[in-house]
């Protein structure tokens, strides 16, 4: 949970139904219905991970930092430093902003990679030349 509340994923309350009539509440929320926030993954100078607890007491990491990516070459991966975000397909903000989602478009020491995977629930950047 953080300061400003907490994110349920269910569905709405106020959705109508067939009939055209409104659906009532009938129960509050669940703590199994909560979320988290958008981690946004920026580019830094050191890697940054912080560790999530989910669902049954596992664990998950967030990238909150990243300098470096996995890039895919002709010849495997390589790891490579993250220099910037050339473009983000999700929001051009996030290119302004240095934030890092899949299918952003980064610049990296091999040249510009797209990025495959998302940084924000998996702890690390994979990303293939473009």
């Amino acid at each position: 949970m953080s300061q400003f509340g907490s994110q349920i994923h269910r569905k709405s309350n106020t959705k109508s139904s067939g009939s055209g009539k409104k659906t009532i509440k009938f129960r509050d929320k669940r703590r199994s219905e909560m979320g988290n926030y958008f981690s946004a993954t920026k580019v830094s100078e050191k890697d940054a991970k912080t560790p999530i607890r989910r669902r049954g007491g596992n664990e998950s990491v967030r990238l909150k930092h990243a300098a470096t990516a996995n890039v895919l070459t002709k010849t495997g991966y390589k790891k490579a430093k993250i220099t910037g975000v050339a473009e983000s397909k999700d929001n051009r903000n996030f290119a302004r902003q240095a934030i890092i989602t899949k299918g952003s478009l980064i610049a990296t020491e091999l040249g510009n990679a797209v990025v495959l995977n998302r940084p924000g629930r998996e702890g690390f950047i994979n990303a293939r030349l473009v």
